[in-house]
């Protein structure tokens, strides 16, 4: 009888320990999920429309909690929805917010928001043109209905963004661009 008791010892303490791997495991995926869902999204670029501010290839990290605490603000860069194809995040810089009125003055290559020129150093001088084969019909100024984002890539010779789709929904913004990650020469916070 008693080595039948040995016998069932070492089959429980296997099954015990194979528990709490099992249990480890779903925790450590749940937290990760969570972590995704709620906190922060890893994203890699593949396209040069935030070039030289973020590069092709480029890995960064978009932070979600930001916005749990304020709305978002001319400046910030976004990771959002593409309202052209489903499932599909782009990230660009959100030019104006809701209310404000965008012009983009062909000869003299500025954005304007309010009348005011805008400073915009991240373009490394390259000039802002409007697009015309807009798919959205935007025509200049145009008023940022309230609720949505004007948003343009730093790139503006190869960017793909409002001037081409219209606004954006602020509700289809999924975080806020916070750091490169990787390569490690580029890692740095995105501003």
């Amino acid at each position: 009888m008693d080595s039948g008791q040995h016998a069932q010892r070492p089959r429980s303490g296997f099954l015990v320990s194979l528990l709490k791997i099992i249990a480890l495991i779903a925790f450590i995926l749940i937290l990760s999920t969570g972590i995704r869902v709620f906190v922060l999204q890893p994203y890699e670029i593949p396209s040069g429309s935030m070039e030289e501010t973020i590069m092709t290839g480029d890995f960064v990290f978009s932070e979600k909690v930001s916005y749990y605490f304020r709305d978002v603000e001319p400046g910030d860069i976004v990771t959002f929805n593409d309202p052209l194809s489903p499932g599909r995040v782009l990230i660009k810089r959100v030019i104006a917010v809701g209310g404000q009125t965008v012009d983009i003055d062909n000869e003299d290559g500025l954005v304007y928001v309010d009348g005011m020129a805008l400073d915009e150093p991240y373009t490394n001088g390259s000039p802002s043109y409007r697009l015309e084969n807009s798919i959205a019909n935007v025509t200049y100024p145009y008023t940022v209905p309230e609720g949505e984002l004007w948003v343009m890539g730093d790139n503006r010779t190869n960017s793909q963004d409002s001037r081409f789709f219209g606004s954006i929904d602020a509700s289809s913004v999924t975080g806020r661009g916070a750091m490169i990650y990787w390569p490690l020469d580029h890692v740095g916070l995105l501003e």
